[in-house]
């Protein structure tokens, strides 16, 4: 990206189905190696350890470390949001500050996150009722990956710092990179050296700093309208609310469906380990939806990020249109996938027949639904790129909590099977959409930068 102020930002100028497809397929096959680290702990330690470190790395661990991680994710969104608006629009004065206030506050936040993180495992872990035979073996994964959440942190944040500047693919090439070199210490550590989820767990941390070092370096040496220099590291003020006023709304909407997925968690642990088991290596398959999903959300938000930043309201529609229709063709297609090869997919993380045979009925009923979700993440994206967050957030969180916990609370009681936990899932699905849709119509006539 050296010395692209020169050059024509695609953009905003290139060919909209073609920007789309080049920007989103490094971001999709980027969160896919992003999501083996946890992935790849799970199925090694499924397959060489048993089943009950399988339901700890991958049942009550990821819920509460994806609650971490989520509503960060959405902190840093506020910062992408900023910083691609700001390179849209070409003020270099600005991009900077908000660059360097967003790794200044990632750096700090992640100093609490790990302090409270290990303060508070037990508890939270207990919290949801994770299983008795889980509970150690989940405690002591947890806090080891609480203890490397610096790297998980700042390489998030560096790498949507790419995105929203349009570099999609230098946080694909980090990511190969640091998954295989996962993959490496996994076997190594777990097999050879007989760790276990010890094991597991230092494997993706050690792997996780590695990429925070490569996003971090390229930002200081691969860009000049978007550099860092660690010496400039400092929070300015009004940048952080610009960032916090994206940001928080997307980050509490992140914590509350993570909340949901942790009641959902606790209901399922309820029903033993090999269904805590099925759901974990449920989670790991459905992520494959989720990761390509959300990969059409971080692309669509850049481009109406760059485009309000430059002026160019109608071409932020047209985007939206084609990428609807891309992530409905696209999305289609993996849940066929799921749908078909399901036994040998679960069979991965598993011999035991009778998680898999739970973990197949989960996924051929919750695989059909998950097209319903497109419209959300497409919708939203596009907005969040606009700077419309707030309502958005209500919204969704309307149609999710509103929905989900009385449902658990109120209807699996009275109807204890798994089914009627996952059918909180679909009914949320649905009424949210039916809520973003006309409000996204109702705010297309909304102003872009250049014409407030």
């Amino acid at each position: 990206m050296s010395n692209e102020s020169t050059k024509t930002n695609q953009i905003t100028e290139g060919v909209i189905w073609k920007q789309l497809l080049i920007f989103f397929f490094p971001i999709v096959v980027g969160t896919l190696f992003q999501q083996l680290y946890n992935t790849v702990d799970a199925v090694i330690v499924g397959r060489f350890v048993g089943k009950g470190a399988l339901a700890a790395v991958g049942g009550s661990s990821a819920v509460l470390s994806n609650l971490i991680i989520g509503c960060f994710t959405g902190l840093a969104s506020g910062a992408s949001v900023i910083v691609s608006q700001f390179y849209g629009a070409k003020d270099e004065r600005n991009l900077q500050k908000s660059l360097h206030t967003a790794y200044a506050f990632s750096a700090i936040l992640s100093i609490v996150f790990t302090i409270l993180g290990w303060a508070l495992t037990p508890f939270l872990l207990k919290l949801i009722d994770t299983p008795a035979d889980t509970l150690a073996d989940s405690i002591l994964y947890l806090r080891i990956y609480f203890l490397g959440i610096f790297g998980t942190l700042i390489f998030n944040i560096g790498s949507a710092i790419m995105r929203s500047i349009g570099d999609s693919r230098r946080p694909l090439y980090y990511l190969i990179v640091c998954c295989f070199l996962n993959i490496i210490l996994d076997l190594v550590l777990v097999i050879v050296f007989d760790m276990g989820i010890v094991g597991a767990a230092i494997a993706t941390i050690i792997s996780q700093a590695v990429s925070a070092i490569l996003v971090t370096n390229a930002l200081m040496k691969k860009y000049d309208d978007c550099k860092l220099y660690l010496s400039k590291l400092h929070i300015d003020l009004l940048k952080l609310r610009m960032e916090f006023r994206i940001g928080i709304p997307s980050a509490l909407q992140a914590f509350m469906y993570s909340i949901t997925n942790i009641i959902i968690q606790a209901a399922i642990n309820g029903f033993g380990t090999d269904t805590a088991a099925a759901w974990a290596s449920f989670g790991k398959l459905d992520a494959l939806f989720w990761t390509v999903n959300g990969a059409f959300g971080i692309a669509i938000t850049t481009f109406a990020g760059q485009n309000y930043g430059a002026g160019k309201k109608e071409r932020i529609f047209k985007s939206v249109r084609i990428c609807l229709a891309m992530a409905v063709a696209v999305c289609g297609g993996i849940v066929l996938f799921l749908a078909i090869f399901c036994h040998p997919l679960f069979s991965i993380f598993t011999t035991d027949q009778n998680v898999i045979n739970i973990g197949i009925d989960m996924l051929r009923f919750m695989a059909p639904c998950y097209t319903i979700y497109v419209f959300i993440e497409v919708l939203s994206g596009a907005l969040r790129g606009t700077g419309d967050v707030l309502l958005p957030t209500l919204i969704t969180l309307g149609g999710v909590c509103l929905i989900r916990i009385p449902w658990i609370m109120f209807v699996l009681p009275a109807h204890h099977t798994t089914t009627c936990v996952m059918l909180s899932y679909p009914i949320s699905w649905i009424t949210t959409t039916a809520l973003i849709i006309p409000y996204y119509l109702y705010r297309k006539n909304m102003p872009t930068i250049k014409e407030n």
